[in-house]
């Protein structure tokens, strides 16, 4: 009998990519969708027609324990979360619910659904394995590095408060019911369906639109913060690794190797035949207003418990982002109707 998943977040960039991963694996692979008539779970099912969807909402702890109950996961990938860090100070209390409170609804309906109770007694029925999105976020104001799994967290946006919360909240549950939970602190990652309003994604587009004369700049902020960039199709396997692992551990996952936005401006531009310092406009306007200065990750733990490696380098994520962006454009499609996805 096939293994099944269940995938909130399902319609973003790294639910998609998880969800044709665990697909490959045999897996049987649910989504969890606030309403089926949400245009995005439409276009997810045009990608991805084997999904199954269940209704359900990280708001609402009634409904996960009604999709856990009908789905019967034996994996819970909960990636759903208000996760545009600057929409975060917008919305701070909605990040609050979603992103943290969402994490102790969802550990709830597993420990109910599953018959968990304190010390670790289970029900017969076997245990739910439960995967948590942390994040490089909740570092923020970095006090070492590289960032390992033990590193302080010092978190400077209401997403990474959120996110550090979640994350503590999924070593409590695991210590305190003996719970299969684990959280992968991933540091950026990112691919052609990223979200239009990340900056990765801000800048392939507005390389693609000025290489085809849409536009004439690009605007940006702080071009000095420096990130570990990663391909998102590689960070879902390591996802994956960590719920097949013998033991529930948390993990750093990244490149171990940090560049600036400015140097993504560069490749980006270079990866067009263009260059970046006739078009690019530094606006103060887009800085955050606490900022983080640089993320760097050590993966070494992954590498060697895990046997995960990173596949995609810098430069060709970068131009596989130019050229998708490129060709959307070109043909008429709308970034912000996820029209990039394959």
């Amino acid at each position: 009998m096939a293994r099944r998943a269940l995938i909130t977040g399902i319609t973003g960039q790294d639910g998609s990519y998880l969800a044709e991963h665990l697909l490959d694996q045999g897996y049987e692979v649910w989504g969890l969708a606030r309403g089926q008539a949400n245009p995005r779970v439409s276009r997810m099912r045009k990608l991805l027609a084997d999904v199954q969807v269940v209704r359900g909402d990280l708001l609402d702890q009634g409904s996960l324990i009604s999709a856990v109950e009908r789905v019967q996961p034996d994996e819970v990938y909960n990636l759903g979360a208000i996760s545009f860090v600057p929409m975060s100070w917008e919305q701070a209390e909605l990040t609050a619910e979603v992103t943290g409170m969402g994490v102790l609804r969802m550990l709830e309906a597993i420990r109910v659904c599953s018959g968990v109770s304190r010390g670790g007694g289970s029900s017969p029925s076997g245990q739910i394995r439960f995967y948590q999105a942390s994040s490089s976020e909740m570092f923020g104001q970095v006090t070492e590095t590289p960032q390992t799994e033990r590193t302080a967290f010092h978190p400077r946006s209401p997403y990474g408060v959120a996110k550090a919360y979640g994350h503590f909240l999924t070593q409590n549950y695991r210590e305190s019911y003996g719970m299969f939970a684990v959280s992968g602190i991933l540091f950026n990652h990112e691919s052609p369906r990223r979200g239009a309003e990340f900056v990765t994604r801000k800048v392939t587009l507005g390389v693609a639109r000025i290489k085809l004369g849409l536009a004439t700049e690009l605007r940006l902020g702080n071009l000095e913060a420096r990130r570990d960039w990663g391909y998102a199709g590689d960070y879902v396997k390591a996802m994956h690794l960590m719920l097949q692992a013998a033991s529930p551990e948390d993990y750093v996952i990244g490149t171990g190797r940090m560049k600036s936005v400015r140097e993504l401006v560069e490749a980006a531009f270079t990866a067009a035949g263009l260059d970046w310092e006739r078009h690019v406009v530094v606006d103060q306007s887009l800085h955050r207003p606490a900022e983080v200065d640089l993320l760097c990750a050590d993966p070494k733990k992954a590498r060697a418990q895990l046997g995960w490696e990173p596949s995609v380098s810098f430069d060709e994520l970068v131009a596989m982002m130019v050229e998708s962006d490129l060709r959307l454009l070109s043909a008429g499609g709308d970034p912000d109707q996820d029209s990039s996805w394959p």
